[in-house]
């Protein structure tokens, strides 16, 4: 077949119009699907370094400008934010004071406890919640990451990473400072849980999902999307700006079977080990009211290897046979309830 000038032109506007719908159904794939590493993104919000491309310089004097939040007289500036050994303290009467290791951390491994885990231990989608969890089980997961017993499925999730080294750099009394810190902190509801067939268009940035630019909405599909509630107070680690978990219709009536009853085989009931309440017992912990994309990491790294320590061992037979959509109907439940 010979082909005119014109068909030509025409085919190669065609061409390029498919590799654009590949390009962009490969990006959507990336940030609502399985990663390279086949984890789902909506529990491992990490994409390849080669899909973020270099980061912008932010300017000097947009480092060092005061930053504010309602209700506070504090102020602190974007480059303190960012700083792992800051802690942007801003309702300081709200919790009690701070040891050292937990306001700055000590330099240059042992960043401040409560810059990831913020003021009153309740965290973000990228790390633990610690308020109220038992001294001893959080003294025993310090020693899982020290040792390498406690990993993650994705090597390239820096909360883990920096967790470990946090954890082989402290001293003793250090670690258990901090422990007796967030032990006595009163865990609190954090996280507004909402089933949903359609939500907002989400993208990966610090660590979590966050609004795509230009807003709209998309099918929740098979995940559970847990977003901040205020994008601009939960990068200013504002300790009273919390965040939105959404689930597909029917998870909280499929998770509560699954947790209570354990679904005719599936697993085993949750409240066998986590208590009743599902708030923990002794080294076993409070599972109740915490993150879902959290949790849902904890879950696969159990069934991948990735955890193997003492208490990993009881959670191997549980998760063994859970799905995803298992996952994001036990874990939507969880977080939906009051800690």
């Amino acid at each position: 077949m010979k082909f005119t000038d014109g068909s030509k032109a025409a085919l190669a506007l065609i061409a390029i119009s498919i590799l654009f719908m590949a390009a962009r159904s490969g990006a959507q794939n990336a940030e609502g699907g399985k990663s390279a590493a086949g984890l789902p993104i909506w529990a491992y919000p990490v994409l390849p370094a080669s899909s973020s491309g270099p980061a912008a310089a932010t300017p000097s004097a947009e480092q060092e400008s005061l930053k504010h939040v309602p209700g506070s007289t504090a102020a602190y500036s974007q480059k303190s934010i960012q700083d792992l050994f800051v802690v942007p303290d801003w309702f300081p009467d709200l919790h009690p004071a701070m040891p050292d290791v937990v306001s700055h951390g000590r330099k240059p491994g042992v960043m401040a406890c409560g810059h990831c885990h913020l003021p009153n231990g309740l965290g973000r989608p990228e790390n633990a919640s610690l308020a109220g969890l038992s001294q001893g089980y959080m003294t025993e997961q310090m020693e899982e990451f020290k040792s390498g017993r406690r990993k993650s499925s994705e090597p390239g999730l820096a909360s883990t990473t920096h967790m470990i080294e946090v954890a082989k750099a402290a001293t003793p009394e250090e670690a258990k400072v901090g422990v007796e810190y967030f032990a006595a902190l009163k865990p609190m509801q954090w996280i507004r849980v909402v089933e949903a067939a359609e939500v907002p268009k989400t993208r990966v940035a610090a660590l979590m999902l966050i609004p795509a630019d230009g807003g709209g909405v998309e099918p929740i599909g098979n995940r559970v999307v847990e977003m901040p509630e205020n994008l601009e107070q939960t990068e200013l680690r504002n300790a009273k700006s919390g965040f939105v978990a959404y689930v597909p219709p029917g998870s909280l009536k499929l998770g509560e079977s699954l947790v209570k009853t354990g679904g005719d085989g599936r697993t085993m009931a949750c409240t066998m080990c986590h208590g009743q309440d599902l708030r923990g017992m002794g080294n076993i912990p409070s599972i109740a009211g915490r993150s879902p994309s959290q949790m849902a990491r904890q879950i696969i790294d159990f069934q991948n290897g990735m955890r193997t320590g003492t208490s990993a061992a009881m959670m191997k037979a549980p998760v063994a046979k859970l799905t995803e959509s298992d996952i994001v109907a036990i874990t939507g439940y969880l977080a939906s309830l009051n800690p």
